[in-house]
């Protein structure tokens, strides 16, 4: 059939109109607050960049959007299709967090598009302070075979900042952008003259280990996997990537719930059988299980923990996590533990679990067991995240509470499984970190999420002088100013030689989940004061690095025309804990008076008159 010139000059009319639309196009979003702005644009090379601004200033310039595949680019020569704009304000109640209401508004902008011969959807979400991005990629024949061999996403700074670099279990090495030799951890903290930017990692189920490496341009940074590519065998939506930007450190803290706000949600009501508590590690005998209950009992812990060797040489395949070792019976201290209300967590490593995971969690169920610490898994590559995500599902099908250790941090999948309470991906107290790494971590690791910090405090037996390198005070102080639903006690200290009440009384008191938290004072790698309040009690951790912290605190969060009485745990002259108690109301200004490596640990409590 033969077109006449009318049509065919009608044909390529469209055609070029069609592209006009779609090279150089720009889809803007703003947050609710108009304060962060987002804009996505097709280049004049035809490829999707996005750039963020914060009030107007100039965050990211223009940087990368895409997937590089083995056969193909996704993110170049692109058309953008069409555009789906949402808003969403939630109040999410959570009682496993910091605070009990976790408040979700974002704008979300999709962009559908097709590269390569490829349909996929970019979905962006600018909450206020932050901008969130993933690639969603359906299953399509010509996928078939295909794998992810590099992600393309670039952040490229408008200005010079100072990255903390560090690796899963690692110190922070604060170095330029240009500097970054090595590869970075999510989530990255970087400090300029003027903003405070993390960089983080949300719902990643199902994706590879990724981190960030030194981009191609200056102050720029890109995505690296850290071990393998991503196969695709079915629709994959790839990890949220998100950043986030405050004008001090203590503001990065309105961001440590975004992972949780940007994962599915498990529901509106949490089972009942998962509580949070604290837990403390016993040696693998009878007798010591029965003294431990005793003692947590006694000291309002709610678990113990048997560690690696319960069921033989933790690596070895001939050792069996459905055998227990002769000089422990479980089964008694189970029975005890449940006469007293304490629950028992088992360890289990990734030999044991790979092996038997689907046997055991029956069997556990039967013995009575409360939870599972998981051991060395993989956390790092797409296979050992598949399995995690399937392994984690089954133990909250089966009831257990679950901790998962070594190289494994957080991205919000608790809001999923809330039976996960916490994890390490961590340099803990059990590795002899100092207190420069110590105020490093609330402004870094902890803005992904709870991690299992493993205190070694000493005793009046063991001082652990090679695994504590800050004061006893700030032993304390830091159980409020860490998050964690599940707080591991007295990492190396046997119960029984814990004899010096008076130091220990704080970590009675202590919960693990909190109402209400403010972050007050706080620099990275200097210093940090937090306050949190359950019921009606508040609880507040001062904490210094290398340096003396001498200021004010006002207490402007309590409630007013209310009396509280202030019990103030703090290190004396002989490297003890004292306690002073005085009364207090709204407003009062606590002076701060901290040596270095020091802190303190206070509570406040409501006066009835």
């Amino acid at each position: 059939m033969k077109l006449s010139i009318k049509k065919i000059l009608i044909v390529l009319i469209f055609f070029v109109a069609g592209n006009n639309v779609t090279y150089g196009q720009s889809y803007e979003l703003g947050s609710p607050s108009k304060d962060t702005k987002l804009i996505v644009k097709v280049n004049s090379e035809k490829e999707l960049v996005y750039s963020i601004e914060q009030k107007g200033s100039p965050i990211l310039a223009w940087s990368d959007l895409g997937l590089q595949l083995k056969k193909k680019v996704i993110g170049r020569n692109i058309r953008v299709q069409k555009q789906k704009k949402r808003s969403v304000k939630q109040q999410l109640a959570w009682t496993l967090g910091e605070n009990s209401t976790i408040t979700n508004h974002f704008n979300e902008l999709t962009l559908f598009c097709q590269s390569s011969g490829i349909d996929f959807q970019v979905v962006f979400r600018a909450f206020n302070g932050s901008i969130a991005f993933r690639y969603i990629v359906p299953k399509q024949t010509q996928l078939v075979s295909e794998e992810i061999q590099k992600e393309l996403s670039t952040f490229n700074f408008t200005d010079n900042y100072t990255l903390y670099q560090y690796n899963q279990e690692s110190v922070f090495t604060p170095l330029a952008i240009d500097s970054l030799i090595k590869t970075c951890d999510f989530p990255a903290t970087l400090v300029s003259q003027k903003y405070y930017v993390s960089i983080g990692e949300a719902e990643n189920n199902s994706y590879t280990k990724a981190e960030l490496t030194k981009g191609k341009l200056a102050n720029s940074l890109a995505v690296a996997f850290l071990k393998d590519s991503v196969r695709l065998t079915t629709d994959l939506a790839t990890p949220w990537r998100t950043v986030s930007i405050a004008n001090n450190a203590i503001g990065l803290h309105q961001f440590s719930d975004l992972p949780y706000r940007l994962s599915k949600r498990f529901g509106d009501t949490i089972p009942t059988w998962i509580k949070p508590g604290k837990v403390v590690r016993l040696s693998l005998n009878t007798q010591d299980g029965i003294t431990g209950i005793d003692f947590a009992a006694a000291h309002n812990f709610q678990y113990i923990l048997f560690d690696a060797g319960w069921y033989g040489p933790e690596f070895r395949s001939a050792s069996d996590p459905t055998q227990i070792i002769p000089e422990l019976d479980l089964h008694r201290v189970i029975q005890y533990g449940k006469e007293k209300g304490i629950g028992v967590i088992l360890y289990v490593n990734k030999v044991g679990l790979r092996a038997h995971l689907d046997e055991i969690l029956p069997l556990y169920k039967k013995w009575g067991v409360a939870g599972f610490k998981f051991g060395f898994v993989d956390g790092l590559s797409q296979e050992g995240i598949v399995w995690l995500n399937n392994a984690i599902k089954k133990t909250l099908d089966y009831g257990f509470i679950l901790n998962i250790h070594d190289n494994y941090k957080p991205t919000g999948l608790s809001h999923t499984y809330p039976n996960l309470l916490t994890q390490e991906g961590i340099r803990g107290n059990e590795n002899a970190p100092d207190a420069y790494h110590n105020m490093v971590l609330p402004f870094t690791r902890f803005l992904a999420g709870a991690a299992d910090y493993t205190y070694c405090y000493p005793n009046s037996v063991k001082s652990f002088a090679n695994k504590l390198l800050v004061s006893k005070g700030q032993q304390l102080a830091l159980s409020v100013v860490y998050f964690s639903p599940l707080q591991a006690i007295f990492w190396y200290g046997n119960p029984a030689d814990y004899t010096n009440e008076t130091e220990i009384e704080f970590f009675k008191y202590v919960p693990t989940v909190w109402d209400e938290s403010h972050y007050l004072q706080g620099e990275i790698g200097k210093y940090i004061s937090v306050a949190r309040r359950k019921g009606t009690t508040w609880y507040l951790g001062n904490a210094t690095g290398f340096s003396d912290w001498e200021g004010n605190l006002s207490l402007d969060f309590l409630t007013s025309n209310k009396t509280y009485k202030m019990t103030i745990f703090e290190d004396d002259e002989t490297k003890g804990i004292r306690k002073r108690v005085l009364e207090v109301k709204k407003g009062y200004q606590l002076a701060i008076n901290l040596k270095a490596k020091g802190g303190q640990a206070i509570t406040l409590e409501e006066v009835n008159r």
